[in-house]
Protein backbone atom coordinates (compact mmCIF):
# COMPACT_ATOMS: atom_id res chain seq x y z
CA UNK A 1 0.00 0.00 0.00
CA UNK A 2 1.30 3.36 -1.00
CA UNK A 3 1.36 6.36 1.97
CA UNK A 4 0.14 9.42 1.06
CA UNK A 5 3.37 11.05 0.39
CA UNK A 6 4.29 8.21 -2.49
CA UNK A 7 1.04 9.30 -3.99
CA UNK A 8 1.36 12.50 -3.79
CA UNK A 9 4.90 12.08 -5.53
CA UNK A 10 3.81 10.23 -8.22
CA UNK A 11 1.34 12.73 -9.44
CA UNK A 12 2.80 15.31 -12.47
CA UNK A 13 2.57 19.20 -11.81
CA UNK A 14 0.56 21.27 -13.50
CA UNK A 15 0.55 24.64 -14.02
CA UNK A 16 -2.73 26.04 -13.54
CA UNK A 17 -4.14 29.60 -12.84
CA UNK A 18 -5.09 29.80 -8.98
CA UNK A 19 -8.49 28.37 -8.16
CA UNK A 20 -11.48 30.67 -6.68
CA UNK A 21 -13.23 28.23 -4.39
CA UNK A 22 -12.38 25.22 -2.40
CA UNK A 23 -14.26 23.23 -5.18
CA UNK A 24 -11.99 24.52 -8.07
CA UNK A 25 -8.70 23.69 -5.42
CA UNK A 26 -9.51 20.72 -5.21
CA UNK A 27 -10.06 19.83 -8.88
CA UNK A 28 -6.65 21.56 -9.93
CA UNK A 29 -4.98 20.06 -7.05
CA UNK A 30 -6.17 16.55 -7.12
CA UNK A 31 -8.52 15.66 -9.89
CA UNK A 32 -6.65 16.89 -12.42
CA UNK A 33 -3.10 15.53 -11.91
CA UNK A 34 -5.00 12.16 -11.07
CA UNK A 35 -6.52 12.12 -14.57
CA UNK A 36 -3.15 12.87 -16.22
CA UNK A 37 -1.43 10.48 -13.86
CA UNK A 38 -4.17 7.71 -15.32
CA UNK A 39 -4.67 8.25 -18.80
CA UNK A 40 -3.75 5.57 -20.40
CA UNK A 41 -5.62 3.61 -17.75
CA UNK A 42 -8.42 5.43 -18.36
CA UNK A 43 -8.40 5.20 -22.17
CA UNK A 44 -7.60 1.30 -22.11
CA UNK A 45 -10.24 0.81 -20.16
CA UNK A 46 -13.11 2.93 -22.00
CA UNK A 47 -11.91 1.51 -25.56
CA UNK A 48 -12.35 -2.11 -23.58
CA UNK A 49 -15.83 -1.01 -22.54
CA UNK A 50 -16.52 0.52 -26.30
CA UNK A 51 -15.53 -3.23 -27.55
CA UNK A 52 -17.38 -5.39 -25.18
CA UNK A 53 -20.92 -2.67 -26.03
CA UNK A 54 -19.91 -2.64 -29.62
CA UNK A 55 -19.86 1.19 -29.55
CA UNK A 56 -17.94 2.41 -32.53
CA UNK A 57 -17.51 6.56 -31.94
CA UNK A 58 -15.03 7.06 -35.05
CA UNK A 59 -18.13 6.11 -37.03
CA UNK A 60 -20.37 8.74 -35.49
CA UNK A 61 -19.84 12.25 -36.90
CA UNK A 62 -17.64 14.81 -34.94
CA UNK A 63 -20.78 16.74 -33.59
CA UNK A 64 -22.49 13.53 -31.84
CA UNK A 65 -19.14 11.96 -30.47
CA UNK A 66 -18.99 14.39 -27.25
CA UNK A 67 -23.06 13.68 -26.45
CA UNK A 68 -22.37 9.97 -26.79
CA UNK A 69 -19.06 10.07 -24.81
CA UNK A 70 -21.11 11.80 -22.20
CA UNK A 71 -23.51 9.75 -21.99
CA UNK A 72 -21.97 6.87 -21.50
CA UNK A 73 -19.87 8.28 -18.86
CA UNK A 74 -23.21 10.06 -16.89
CA UNK A 75 -25.60 7.21 -17.85
CA UNK A 76 -23.53 3.54 -17.68
CA UNK A 77 -23.42 2.89 -13.92
CA UNK A 78 -20.59 0.40 -14.07
CA UNK A 79 -18.61 2.27 -16.10
CA UNK A 80 -18.80 5.34 -14.34
CA UNK A 81 -18.34 3.58 -11.14
CA UNK A 82 -14.84 1.60 -12.53
CA UNK A 83 -13.77 4.98 -14.33
CA UNK A 84 -14.31 6.56 -11.00
CA UNK A 85 -12.48 4.24 -8.73
CA UNK A 86 -9.53 4.58 -11.30
CA UNK A 87 -9.32 8.48 -9.68
CA UNK A 88 -10.72 7.60 -6.10
CA UNK A 89 -7.54 4.99 -5.83
CA UNK A 90 -5.47 7.63 -5.77
CA UNK A 91 -6.83 9.67 -3.21
CA UNK A 92 -4.72 10.62 0.05
CA UNK A 93 -6.88 10.03 3.03
CA UNK A 94 -7.09 13.68 3.50
CA UNK A 95 -8.12 14.26 -0.19
CA UNK A 96 -10.47 11.00 0.21
CA UNK A 97 -12.40 12.85 3.35
CA UNK A 98 -12.68 15.81 1.07
CA UNK A 99 -14.54 14.11 -1.32
CA UNK A 100 -16.96 12.05 0.81
CA UNK A 101 -17.92 15.44 2.10
CA UNK A 102 -18.56 17.38 -1.24
CA UNK A 103 -19.47 14.01 -2.94
CA UNK A 104 -21.80 15.61 -5.59
CA UNK A 105 -20.00 18.15 -6.63
CA UNK A 106 -16.81 16.42 -7.35
CA UNK A 107 -18.38 13.85 -9.31
CA UNK A 108 -19.47 16.31 -11.32
CA UNK A 109 -16.17 17.64 -11.72
CA UNK A 110 -15.04 14.23 -12.33
CA UNK A 111 -17.41 13.63 -15.09
CA UNK A 112 -16.31 16.56 -16.81
CA UNK A 113 -13.00 15.53 -16.48
CA UNK A 114 -12.98 12.10 -17.77
CA UNK A 115 -15.42 12.85 -20.61
CA UNK A 116 -12.66 16.03 -21.71
CA UNK A 117 -9.78 13.58 -21.67
CA UNK A 118 -11.74 10.55 -23.32
CA UNK A 119 -13.25 13.78 -26.27
CA UNK A 120 -9.30 14.56 -26.48
CA UNK A 121 -8.58 10.94 -27.85
CA UNK A 122 -12.07 10.16 -29.47
CA UNK A 123 -12.75 13.42 -30.90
Amino acid sequence: MLSNQARLALRPQLNLAPAASPSETFQNDTLRPIMKLQHELIVAVFAQFLTKRKVKPDQLPASQRLAKIKELVTRDNRLRGLLFGIAIGQFTTEEMTHYLENEGDTNRRMTNLLTERLLSVYG
